[in-house]
């Protein structure tokens, strides 16, 4: 198909089929929501004690990334026996608290987040930043891969 046939294709799609810029807003907004409300549960998950929790706003595939201290990993089952493995107790769990500092729209079913995590412990209190990239899948936002620094 040429360029101008693709041209006159797209300028012949009817309205209905074209998002108004308030209607992208709107989309923005509660995905914006959504996602933050996610990761919100996962904090709580996590000051909960439970890991396994905490790893439902992951993606439970074998292509979820994850980079960390570790290196790369693949996959949600490693990703959770590292979590485990790092974080035996509670104690060792602390407490965690997420600050989103940029979320960004890749397209309408995926985001990038750019944030601050802290864990409040009896002996320290470590800190870092993580990117993740949110993917909407089967009508839940869910974390695809993550890259986590500390």
């Amino acid at each position: 198909m040429s360029t101008l046939t693709c041209l006159i294709f797209l300028a012949c799609q009817t309205d209905t089929e074209t998002l108004k810029s308030s209607e992208i807003t709107t989309i923005n907004d509660n995905a914006e929501a959504e996602i933050k409300a996610a990761l919100q549960q996962q904090a709580k998950d996590w000051n909960a004690g439970s890991i396994y929790d905490f790893m439902k706003g992951y993606w439970k595939s074998s292509e979820l990334t994850f980079i960390g201290s570790r290196g790369l990993t693949k996959g949600w089952k490693t990703t959770l026996n590292n979590y485990k493995k790092s974080y035996p107790d509670s104690e060792a769990m602390g407490e965690l608290i997420f600050e989103v500092l940029q979320l960004t729209s890749i397209t309408n079913e995926s985001y990038y987040m750019v944030g601050r995590y802290t864990l409040l412990r009896k002996e320290d209190e470590p800190s870092g930043i993580f990117m993740l990239v949110w993917k909407k899948i089967d009508g839940a936002w869910k974390i695809i891969a993550d890259q986590t620094c500390g």
